[in-house]
């Protein structure tokens, strides 16, 4: 693979709707989408999704560009790339920031399914055409106002529905929503905002018939996730607790959970994805994957990812309308009948639209290989 230049672009695309969880509101989502362009001329995109505070790992929008600028490309410019799977001994001396090398990993590996003529999900041996979209719906100011919401997500065709829980808005919330939908396939995510001294909430959980209960503890927590699996019958997802192919095994090891959910830019890139993904296909544990507001290049790579066998349960999707007023793509992401179509395109699938990239773009660096 002859790379000829790298370009980071620092884009901020504000959401139509602001979205609140257990740990803070979103309004606008600025990440970095990463160009790798050869010597044909063709560009391989990837897109960094850290946020602006370290809320949800210790990464951030700021500290992805120093790595990817002060450490990655660097690396990059010194060593011959012949193939992505490169990259993971590449980037070795350099401890965790697995969004900032999911990034540009992303970038390559795109690149490289387009020098091969195949999709991403061909490439890494995916065989669903159509992946199954879940809505996943934020803390709300009123029970009311969730209603509403999943009723609109029940219109649209969505066939499971996620919503954010936090202490004092978990219990009463649920119990109301099963009122009103006592057969409706629901799940929760709590994004760690519990411990175990709240054993006697999950307990009272599992009468309310919930497919899951992702990240109950904060990420480290494997072994107080152990002890709550074993009191509860609902399965635990874990989401930032997986971070690696090792706190996979970790987790299947303590049978702190029954599900987990599979982000590239979480664990590192397509090989730790695929590689996670594998592992919990011999352990017979279900996989999905979730959403991190990404533009329309991050959900490409997610939805190329969520075509592979495992991926059996339905991810955190929904058309790019409903995220921003214009995406990056084209054609936008589409939910029809609560499915998305896996492309067959060479890389991701999808052409960007560059005005929109432009428009949004507001720092660009670029580096000469």
């Amino acid at each position: 693979m002859q790379i000829e230049q790298i370009v980071i672009r620092k884009i901020q695309l504000p959401l139509k709707q602001s979205f609140k969880n257990s740990k803070t509101i979103i309004n606008t989502k600025t990440f970095h989408i990463i160009e790798v362009i050869d010597d044909a001329g063709q560009i391989g995109y990837g897109e960094t999704v850290a946020f602006d505070s370290p809320w949800y790992t210790e990464e951030t929008i700021d500290t992805v560009f120093t790595i990817l600028d002060k450490h990655l490309i660097p690396l990059v410019k010194q060593h011959s790339i012949s193939h992505p799977n490169d990259i993971d001994s590449l980037f070795s001396t350099i401890k965790r920031n697995h969004m900032a090398k999911a990034g540009l990993e992303e970038a390559i590996w795109d690149l490289y399914a387009k020098q091969q003529n195949k999709s991403l999900s061909t490439l890494f041996g995916g065989n669903q055409t159509k992946i199954v979209a879940g809505a996943s719906l934020g803390i709300e100011n009123s029970i009311q106002a969730l209603l509403d919401k999943i009723n609109q997500a029940i219109k649209s065709g969505f066939k499971r529905i996620k919503v954010k829980i936090k202490p004092g808005w978990d219990l009463n919330v649920l119990q109301t929503i099963r009122e009103y939908y006592p057969h409706l396939p629901l799940m929760v995510d709590a994004n760690g905002a519990y411990s175990l001294r709240d054993m006697h909430i999950f307990k009272q959980m599992d009468s309310l018939d919930l497919l899951m209960i992702e990240q109950p503890f904060e990420e480290a927590d494997f072994l107080n996730h152990a002890l709550l699996q074993k009191e509860i019958k609902t399965p635990i997802c874990l989401d930032e607790s997986i971070q690696s192919i090792h706190d996979a095994q970790l987790a299947v090891s303590l049978n702190s959970c029954q599900i987990i959910n599979v982000k590239i830019g979480r664990v590192g890139g397509w090989k730790a994805a695929k590689e996670i993904h594998d592992l919990c296909q011999k352990a017979d544990i279900p996989v999905w994957c979730g959403g991190m507001f990404e533009s329309g290049i991050g959900r490409a790579h997610s939805i190329a990812l969520a075509s592979l066998a495992n991926f059996s349960l339905p991810c955190d999707m929904q058309s790019s309308r409903h995220y921003w007023n214009k995406d990056l793509i084209q054609p936008e992401i589409e939910v029809v009948d609560g499915e998305i179509s896996v492309p067959d395109q060479p890389g991701i699938g999808f052409k960007i639209n560059r005005l929109v990239l432009e428009e949004h773009t507001i720092e660009k660096n670029v580096y000469n290989l």
